[in-house]
């Protein structure tokens, strides 16, 4: 548990150091739970939502983009039941006067038992070897099972608890599992209460109920009050789709672990329409594509699993996360939830009117049942720094090895393609040789020119912040027009013409490769 937390701790620090991540304000001591995207981060989030993008659109003929308002007709939200029903459980230590959500609280208790089954296996691959089968082991093993047994009657308690919105039962299940504050170690709690997350405020110089606005704390309400507009205007049949990026924010308490869990974060969310009695063929069809989507990356199956939802959202009749392992354990990354007819049925009651859909074949009107995927762009960003954050000895020039520390992001996420470095800063003609080469391929990617410090050091550098590619001007480059150009990864040195730079890095960099797995 301290290498994982430790791990964490410098992928935190090194999102710092490199210009990913900043704490919001920090000037004035930071506002918490709040961030801002440094010059390397902005480029990488971007190019998350470039994937999401092209993937959920650019690859299907039958979903639209859409960029709603963060501010909504406030009775949108008590249509949404945001109003009424979007409620965190809180609960208060007495000693340490610290708050906490009773779930996470809950959630992770669940997460060191874990832990002690990774334990288990762990002497079980010590015990066998090449031999270990990890799955038959968690299934036959004593002391896992008993584990996991445990972790299913806590997770089905929790489950109900939620689902009845029974706070009594919520904290008799913190007390029965004998809790204690992380901070005080004390297990005197409080009740556990409702606490609603939306950020409210005024709608110009109108006081009161009339002008009482809301910071959206979804954006999937923006899509269903428009779906009528969108189907209309891009004559789309069911089944068909509408994505949307944007901002949304919720007042989170205990706002915690980094980007895991803001104030303000961004969200990727696509919602699909489909016939009434077809949705659960289709919430299958999308919980395997959005897992494809993840794993076009390269990013590891056992990094990645679903977990379907013990307590289920008062508008969904299905639900699962797609949870990946960051460095504190599995979590949610992804939400794919049929919703039902909820949603445009209850605008339809509230508006006064009608979001139906004519069906041509059927000659009928109906309310359209919604599969949405949702996941936090934020989310996304953690779970690739986490997975792509690697230390590592490498051969050194004395014939050694050193350790260099390296951002191993698939090449169409990283925030710098190519770096142009010439071999000597104090040698004019290298120099101007390679801001030439800089200025002719930065019209066709991304880069970066550098000139500062040894070769090898601006080799790490770039290592550090994940560019795939480095293009080495030296004395050879001035007789005959070839250069250097490194592999991150292998750390593979092949000479190439200049004119072929721009080819070579944009067939290294192109999103076919990985649209085409999809």
């Amino acid at each position: 548990m301290a290498e994982v937390q430790d791990l964490f701790k410098k992928i935190i620090a090194h999102s710092k150091e490199y210009g990913f991540v900043y704490q919001s304000s920090e000037i004035y001591d930071g506002l918490g739970g709040v961030y801002d995207y440094g010059p390397l981060g902005v480029e990488l989030k971007n190019n998350i939502k470039a994937y999401w993008w092209k993937s959920m659109v650019q690859m299907h003929e039958n979903i639209v983009g859409l960029d709603s308002a963060i501010f909504m007709h406030p009775t949108t939200w008590k249509a949404s039941g945001h109003v009424d029903a979007f409620n965190d459980p809180l609960v208060d230590n007495k000693t340490s006067k610290k708050r906490y959500r009773a779930d996470v609280l809950v959630e992770d208790f669940i997460q060191k038992i874990e832990d002690k089954i990774k334990k288990q296996v762990k002497k079980g691959i010590k015990r066998f070897g090449d031999d270990f089968d990890e799955a038959k082991f968690r299934a036959t093993d004593g002391r896992a099972v008993q584990y996991a047994e445990k972790i299913k009657n806590i997770e089905e308690r929790l489950g109900q608890a939620m689902t009845d919105n029974d706070m009594v039962a919520l904290r008799d299940l913190i007390v029965e599992l004998e809790i204690a504050d992380p901070v005080s170690g004390s297990k005197d709690w409080t009740d556990v209460r409702q606490f609603n997350l939306m950020f409210s405020t005024q709608l110009g110089n109108i006081a009161g109920a009339e002008g009482k606005l809301y910071l959206r704390p979804e954006t999937a309400q923006g899509i269903f009050v428009n779906f009528l507009n969108v189907q209309k205007t891009t004559r789309q049949k069911l089944p068909f789709g509408i994505a949307q990026i944007g901002k949304a924010f919720r007042n989170e308490i205990i706002a915690r672990q980094f980007i895991f869990r803001m104030r303000e974060f961004e969200q990727m969310e696509m919602q699909f329409f489909v016939k009434p009695g077809t949705e659960m063929e289709w919430y299958e069809t999308w919980k395997t594509t959005r897992m494809n989507w993840h794993k076009a990356l390269g990013t590891s199956p056992d990094k990645l699993r679903f977990h379907d939802h013990d307590a289920l959202a008062h508008y969904a009749n299905a639900a699962a996360d797609i949870q990946f392992e960051f460095p504190f354990g599995f979590k949610e990354l992804e939400g794919i939830h049929s919703r039902t007819d909820f949603d445009l049925t209850a605008h339809q009651e509230h508006s006064g009117k009608k979001l139906q859909f004519f069906d041509p074949v059927d000659n009928e009107n109906y309310v359209p049942y919604i599969i949405e995927t949702s996941i936090g762009a934020d989310r996304m960003f953690l779970a690739m720094l986490s997975t792509a954050y690697t230390e590592e000895d490498v051969p050194d020039a004395k014939g050694g090895t050193a350790q260099r520390i390296v951002l191993k992001l698939n090449p169409v996420l990283a925030p710098i393609k190519c770096a142009v470095l010439p071999l000597l800063k104090n040698k004019p003609e290298l120099v101007a040789k390679a801001k030439e080469i800089f200025d002719d391929i930065k019209l066709d990617f991304n880069c970066q020119y550098d000139e500062k410090d040894a070769i090898g050091r601006r080799y790490r550098r770039q290592d550090a912040i994940g560019t795939p590619y480095c293009i080495t001007v030296d004395f050879d480059t001035l007789e005959d027009n070839t250069v250097t150009i490194r592999d991150r990864d292998t750390l593979e040195q092949t000479r190439i013409n200049i004119s072929e730079i721009a080819d070579i890095v944009k067939e290294k960099i192109s999103w076919k490769p990985v649209l085409k797995k999809l």
